[in-house]
């Protein structure tokens, strides 16, 4: 975001996406559909003021996929045992506890995240 002070509430994701730099909304508006694409059930959901997604209804927010845009990049957080499951094909990226940061103007591992999104639903209906 580059902005300074306590991050607004958003109402929807529509809303957190349309107050980002125009380099962080085209990540954002890409990862929301990639995450679409691989679980179309999943649910849209403002939560920790940053858009969120529950890929199974009912779980706990903590379980959730996120996307948020900072200065110079966008994280995505697809949970720390998908970053670990995936971590041969991300060595290529910034990593962080549970997160994946994708730098403004290079593309997206499209596949790849559709797949780090599929493997998240799946673990969570297996535990």
């Amino acid at each position: 975001m580059g902005k300074k002070g306590a991050m607004p509430n958003f109402k929807t994701v529509d809303d957190y996406i349309d107050n980002q730099t125009e380099e962080a909304k085209v990540i954002l508006h890409e990862l929301r559909i990639l995450i679409k694409e691989a679980v179309p059930e999943s649910v849209e959901i403002p939560n920790y003021k940053v858009p969120s997604f529950t890929l199974i209804p009912g779980t706990k927010p903590e379980q959730q996929l996120m996307i948020v845009a900072y200065a110079k990049y966008v994280s995505f957080y697809p949970y720390q045992t998908t970053v670990e499951h995936f971590a041969d094909e991300l060595k290529n990226f910034e990593l962080g506890k549970g997160t994946v940061k994708f730098q403004f103007n290079k593309p997206l591992p499209k596949e790849l995240i559709k797949r780090m999104v599929v493997f998240r639903k799946e673990e969570l209906l297996n535990t």
